[in-house]
């Protein structure tokens, strides 16, 4: 994802008056932002970091919905639409079929190591922010038995 097209769905929220839209959209900006500048580039931010900072968010709202009180609807519905504006600009992550047919093209020599720890150390540096790190380690502990 972007920066510059974050940007322009924020000032398409803003106009339209969408609060809750410009609102989510404005912390994706922020987040790529601040990313930006711990990583060095304030002015030319990669993909690759918005989409990290877009995944980060992701993951901080479900946790807020997760551990929100049952009886709170009213913040449950305010994180629910959070998640589900924040969830289009995600990237797509790849399935347990997906990951285990590129472990198994791609490391054969630590598949047939069988150990789990090795496996997982090569793969994780090539999947991280592709495949969800729960899916990875699933589809991991099936092919190590």
């Amino acid at each position: 994802m972007e920066l510059e097209q974050l940007r322009a769905d924020m000032v398409a929220a803003m106009k339209a008056r969408d609060k809750v839209r410009k609102d989510a959209i404005s912390t994706l900006v922020s987040a790529a932002k601040k990313l930006g500048i711990d990583a060095g580039c304030r002015e030319d931010i990669p993909a690759e970091l918005v989409d990290k900072a877009i995944l980060k968010e992701l993951k901080s709202v479900k946790e807020q919905l997760d551990t929100c009180p049952a009886d709170r609807t009213d913040l449950k519905a305010e994180y629910q639409a959070r998640y589900d504006i924040i969830s289009e600009y995600a990237p797509k992550m790849m399935s347990a079929q997906e990951v285990e047919s590129f472990i198994t093209a791609r490391f054969p020599e630590e598949l047939a190591s069988g150990n789990k720890g090795l496996i997982m150390k090569a793969v994780m540096g090539e999947l991280k922010g592709k495949a969800d790190g729960k899916v990875i380690n699933e589809v991991v502990a099936g092919l190590c038995k």
